[in-house]
C-alpha cells in the first residue's frame, strides 16, 4: 500500500517583522550564560574564559557594525583579526615577554558573566516584545501595517503588490537567516523597507505562493 503524501499547507496570512541589529547579539548571550556557570563552579578565576568572552564580543560587534557584501574579502579580514587576537591574548603571555606592562590578565568574575547575561536577556526580551506590536500582516486582499499597542492600522490593497528580497550581510543570514525586504504596494508612493527580516527565504516562499494565488483569481465583473 503506497503512502499518501500530506498536502502542503500554505498560509492565508503572513506576518513580517523587522528587528533591530541588537538581535544578533544572541551568541554573546549564550556564551555569557555558559561562562557564568563554568566560572561559578570554579573556585578560582579562569583567564581563558575572559579571552573567549572578549573574542565573541568583538566578533558580535564587528558583524553588527558592517555589512559583509563581499564575502571572501571580509571573511579574510575577520580571520586575520581573530588570529591576531589569539596570538596577543594566548601566545604572547606564555612567552613571558617583558614590556614593563605586566602580563595580560582577562580573568573575569562570575558576577560579570551573570550581569552580562541579565542585561542581554532584558534587552533582547524588550526587542522581541516590541516586535509583537510593530509588523506587517499580508492577507489575500490587503496589507495591514500595525505599529504600537493603541495605534490604528494602515491598510493597502495587495493586488499590485511587489516585493524584493536581498541578503546584504552573509553573516546575519548565517546567524538568523536574516535579510532585507522591500515591499511596494503599487497604489501608493509609500515603499516599505524592512532591513532585518528573520528567516527571509521562508517569508519569500510564502509571499510568492500568496501573490501567485491572488493573481489567478478571476477579476471582479463590473456591474
Amino acid at each position: 500500500m503506497s503512502e499518501q503524501k500530506k498536502p502542503t499547507k500554505h498560509p492565508t496570512e503572513i506576518y513580517i517583522r523587522s528587528y533591530p541589529k541588537v538581535i544578533f547579539f544572541w551568541p554573546l548571550l549564550i556564551v555569557s550564560f555558559i561562562l557564568w556557570i563554568i566560572q561559578f563552579v570554579s573556585a578560582n578565576p579562569i583567564p581563558i574564559l575572559g579571552t573567549v568572552w572578549f573574542i565573541v564580543f568583538f566578533i558580535n560587534i564587528f558583524i553588527t557594525a558592517f555589512d559583509f557584501s563581499s564575502t571572501k574579502f571580509f571573511v579574510l579580514i575577520l580571520a586575520i583579526v581573530i588570529i591576531l587576537l589569539l596570538v596577543v591574548f594566548l601566545v604572547l603571555p606564555n612567552f613571558a615577554i617583558s614590556l614593563n606592562l605586566g602580563t595580560i590578565d582577562l580573568s573575569l568574575s562570575w558576577q560579570f558573566y551573570l550581569a552580562m547575561t541579565l542585561v542581554l536577556v532584558f534587552i533582547l526580551g524588550i526587542v522581541l516584545i516590541s516586535t509583537r506590536f510593530d509588523y506587517y500582516k499580508i492577507e489575500r486582499n490587503e496589507i495591514i501595517h500595525k505599529s504600537g499597542i493603541f495605534s490604528s492600522a494602515e491598510r493597502f490593497p495587495v493586488k499590485s503588490l511587489r516585493f524584493k528580497k536581498e541578503i546584504p550581510d552573509v553573516f546575519e543570514f548565517f546567524l538568523l537567516r536574516a535579510g532585507s525586504m522591500t515591499i511596494d504596494p503599487g497604489h501608493t508612493d509609500e515603499v516599505m523597507i524592512l532591513p532585518t527580516v528573520l528567516n527571509i527565504n521562508k517569508v519569500e516562499k510564502n509571499l510568492d505562493w500568496l501573490l501567485s494565488h491572488v493573481s489567478v483569481e478571476p477579476d471582479e465583473i463590473d456591474q
